[in-house]
This record gives C-alpha cells, sequence and structure tokens, in this order.
C-alpha cells in the first residue's frame, strides 16, 4: 500500500493516544467512585469528561482498525465467492468506508466550527465543544485517507486482482 510506513506510524500514534485517553478515563473513574463512595466528595463533571473521552478514544483507535483491515466483515453471503470477486468486494467495502469516515471528519470539523463560534460548552464544566468534534474530526479524517489508500492499492498477493 502507498505511504504504508507512513501511515501505520499515525495510525499507530493515534492507537496510542487513544490507550491514554482511556487510561486517564479509567483512573479519573476510580478516583470519582473512592471519593464518592469513602470520601463523601463526587468529582464534578465525571459523566461529561467520561463522554467525551470516551468519544475521542474510539475515534482514535479507529485508524489503527481500518489499517489492519479489522472493521467486522460478515461473509456469510460471500464464503462460496471466487478470491477476485472477494477482493473487487474488499475493495468496494474500502471505497464505502472511505465515503463514510470522509462524511464523519467533515461534520465533526463542521461541529466543531459551529460550536467555536457559538461558544457551546458542556453543562457542568463548561468544557469547550469545539474540542471535542475537533478530536473526533481528525482521526476520522485519517481513517478516511487510509481507507482510500487501501481502496485504491492492491494486496501484497496480486494474483488475486488478475483472477
Amino acid at each position: 500500500m502507498m505511504f504504508s510506513n507512513s501511515l501505520e506510524r499515525i495510525a499507530r500514534l493515534c492507537s496510542i493516544l487513544g490507550g491514554l485517553v482511556m487510561t486517564g478515563l479509567m483512573l479519573m473513574t476510580c478516583y470519582s467512585l473512592i471519593g464518592r463512595n469513602f470520601f463523601d466528595s463526587a468529582l464534578i463533571g465525571d459523566f461529561e469528561l467520561t463522554g467525551v473521552g470516551a468519544g475521542a478514544a474510539i475515534a482514535l483507535f479507529m485508524p489503527i482498525c481500518q489499517f489492519k483491515r479489522e472493521n467486522i466483515i460478515v461473509d456469510f453471503f460471500t464464503a462460496k465467492c471466487t478470491e477476485a470477486t472477494n477482493f473487487k468486494l474488499d475493495r468496494l467495502g474500502d471505497l464505502f468506508m472511505t465515503v463514510i469516515f470522509f462524511l464523519l471528519s467533515w461534520r465533526c470539523g463542521a461541529a466543531a466550527i459551529n460550536a467555536k463560534e457559538t461558544m457551546g460548552a458542556s453543562m457542568l464544566l463548561g468544557f469547550p465543544d469545539w474540542i471535542v468534534f475537533t478530536s473526533m474530526s481528525i482521526p476520522f479524517g485519517i481513517t478516511a485517507f487510509i481507507a482510500a489508500m487501501q481502496a485504491l492499492s492492491k494486496f501484497e498477493n496480486n494474483d488475486k486482482a488478475s483472477s
């Protein structure tokens, strides 16, 4: 695949960032639960931060998922198809993923711009919404680019494409 090493590094960096975000959410949740149950002092806005962080983490895991082609594939209907047919269907799936993630990236970007202009923020903490949308738009754009490169490229085994 074109740009394979660079895209893999970027996808891995995104997944590491997603893991760090999830680790932070886990530590925050533990702190909040211990504080709430033992010291009678809750962490204000922990639900908001969990929602923000989980959305960002999910978006950050998508590039590596697409790069490794580890999305859910239901091959019930294509199990008896030829390798060439499955290859073409996989390329079509990559094209669909490109469109889907491009649209997600575009709409999150548009939402970020709107939230910045209207100064949208979360209810309890006043956390700016544009940060949330931006943290999702960028990884979705990276995922769309990876899917586009996969749709335009061939697998290492070119025999499947020529069959």
